[in-house]
């Protein structure tokens, strides 16, 4: 609901779209920096039990955004990212520990594919109340807090007893330097799968959140089915994608993740109706559902099983890490050169994904193919 609705409320605040750029990125800052302890604590206390506090913590957080002030909104975004930390970092390790390990891939497309869902109408839903008699930013913001704790009151209900496994062998391999462990931020095992992650996301907010400056700039009204057909397309596509990895390979299902981003940025500067763009996201966001479906079944293929809390949020600091840095970028670039030149920008820097990913099929094949 956030993604379409922070850089309108930042704007109509005065803020520019750097300024948006500035307050999207304080959300990956300290969704970053508290990731080590949080996979640290879901080794040692509960998978589940991270996963729901992350969710109470960041529906609290949003109700911030209701002081009309940048100021306030940069600091409820980076709260609003220590929750997120907590949701992502419980959510991966649950999924590492349950995935079928000759389906990994498949699982990581239908777990991504769920998260991926709430993009489908919940986007439009937030514009919807933006609009309507008894709408307006608040509503939006409250709407989302709700949500968020719904979601943590249904996450109560996974018996945490299934997910507390053997703690004290677990502790003991986890070592005394409890302090080393919090603050061990490079994971040697998924360190490729999450610079994958990283590189596949950085071009990822052009979509999902400066588009709506763009539509509005070219003149585009009702964009809100915009966000459902892609959502839709990440949805379905993300099950049945992340499946092709198994079959064909990890390293060959990345490159096609980043070529298929790279033709969707640049089509986008060729196009100026809601169809145009609607297909352009639809390309982009195929592309990045096999990208994302397979970094995720090689983390999981290679996080160490007595480690897994701490090296899945390590993992999952890749995506909060390049919506940040993708963030700022991309706001950047919309000041120097326009939408047009940061879509080729963007796709440009997808291009030297697609250049590394290729350097490093070797090394991208599943080793438990």
């Amino acid at each position: 609901m956030l993604a379409p609705i922070l850089p309108l409320y930042v704007t109509q605040l005065g803020g520019s779209p750097f300024i948006v750029g500035l307050v999207l990125a304080c959300f990956a800052a300290s969704s970053v920096i508290v990731r080590p302890l949080v996979g640290h604590w879901a080794d040692r206390w509960s998978e589940a039990g991270v996963m729901i506090t992350g969710l109470l913590f960041q529906g609290t957080t949003i109700v911030l955004c209701l002081v009309p002030w940048i100021g306030t909104t940069m600091l409820a975004n980076g709260l609003r990212g220590v929750g997120w930390g907590g949701l992502n970092t419980g959510g991966y390790s649950l999924l590492a520990h349950i995935a079928p390990e000759s389906r990994r891939g498949e699982a990581s497309g239908l777990y991504s594919g769920v998260q991926s869902a709430s993009s489908i109408l919940f986007p439009a839903f937030a514009l919807w109340l933006l609009d309507v008699s008894f709408g307006g930013f608040a509503v939006a913001f409250l709407a989302t807090t709700v949500f968020s704790w719904i979601g943590a009151a249904l996450g109560a209900s996974i018996p945490h007893h299934a997910t507390v496994r053997d703690r004290a062998g677990q502790r003991l391999a986890l070592g005394s330097h409890w302090w080393h462990a919090i603050f061990h931020f490079i994971e040697i095992d998924i360190l490729l799968p999450s610079v994958m992650l990283l590189w596949l996301n950085l071009s990822l907010p052009s979509i999902t959140n400066f588009s709506v400056l763009y539509a509005r700039q070219l003149g585009i009204s009702d964009f809100g089915i915009f966000f459902i057909i892609v959502g839709t397309t990440s949805l379905l596509a993300r099950p049945l994608l992340g499946r092709l990895s198994d079959r064909i390979g990890r390293d060959l299902s990345i490159a096609t993740g980043f070529g298929l981003q790279i033709l969707g940025l640049l089509v986008m500067t060729t196009v100026s109706s809601l169809a145009g763009m609607i297909g352009c996201g639809m390309l982009y966001m195929l592309g990045n559902a096999i990208g994302s479906s397979t970094t995720l079944a090689l983390a999981l293929e290679r996080a160490d099983p007595l480690r897994r809390g701490k090296q899945m949020a390590t993992f999952s600091i890749a995506y909060p890490l390049s919506y940040g840095v993708g963030s700022v970028i991309t706001g950047s670039t919309i000041e120097f050169a326009g939408y047009t030149g940061m879509f080729l920008a963007m796709a440009g820097l997808q291009a030297l994904g697609l250049i590394f990913a290729l350097v490093q099929a070797q090394n991208l094949r599943s080793h438990t193919a």
